[in-house]
């Protein structure tokens, strides 16, 4: 289901989510929406050296992540400080949970939205596409992506508006963006981020660990 092309630096977790009903019908559990405030405790904690490691995976290609094109770990722990961060549906509130105490950027795409087959790879000059409802673009030059059929989808910085959940989502593919400089980290991240989802009634299978 799930190609990886060769980098020196990668080591992504993937799962796909079967939920039993579709988004706009699942509440987001309490145990979720907790870890979302500011001074959770969490199983996984993130501090600047895994921050480092992070820009360092998605620095590799050539692309700067920096400004608005820091990853989106970074923005979670910042938008949870501000008191920034609202609830979405049960999997991106999950996938930020996560992201958020691992410090790992994590992508979730709605497979139904998607194409087969999928790979991991970097993405081209002049590679680009929407990441929100207003229409704007994200430059991906450089920048590791998922890519599906009709081309790239998400990454670590900005997942694209084309594949993202929406209330009727019933199934989703997530990848957890680690690095070998933290080893393990995406593989533990993964285990606890399945758990979350199976307690709210989903089901998952490993695509890659």
């Amino acid at each position: 289901m799930l190609t990886i092309d060769p980098h020196p630096l990668l080591e992504a977790a993937a799962f796909t989510t079967t939920f039993p009903a579709p988004l706009g019908e699942i509440t987001t559990p309490e145990s979720v929406r907790v870890l979302l405030t500011s001074g959770a405790t969490a199983p996984l904690s993130a501090d600047e050296a895994v921050r480092s490691a992070v820009r360092d995976l998605l620095r590799h290609g050539g692309y700067k992540p920096t400004g608005r094109g820091k990853p989106s770990s970074e923005y979670l722990v910042r938008a949870v400080g501000e008191g920034a961060l609202g609830a979405i549906n049960a999997a991106v509130d999950t996938c930020n949970a996560v992201s958020l105490h691992s410090g790992l950027p994590i992508s979730v795409i709605d497979l139904d939205r998607a194409t087969a087959p999928f790979r991991i790879g970097i993405a081209k000059p002049g590679e680009k596409y929407v990441f929100n409802a207003s229409g704007q673009e994200i430059d991906l030059a450089g920048l590791l992506c998922l890519f599906d059929a009709e081309g790239p989808s998400a990454n670590g910085v900005k997942d694209a508006q084309r594949t993202k959940t929406h209330a009727g989502t019933r199934r989703t593919l997530s990848v957890l963006w680690g690095t070998r400089a933290l080893p393990g980290r995406a593989r533990e991240a993964s285990a606890w981020y399945r758990r979350l989802l199976e307690e709210a009634g989903a089901t998952t299978e490993v695509v890659t660990e």
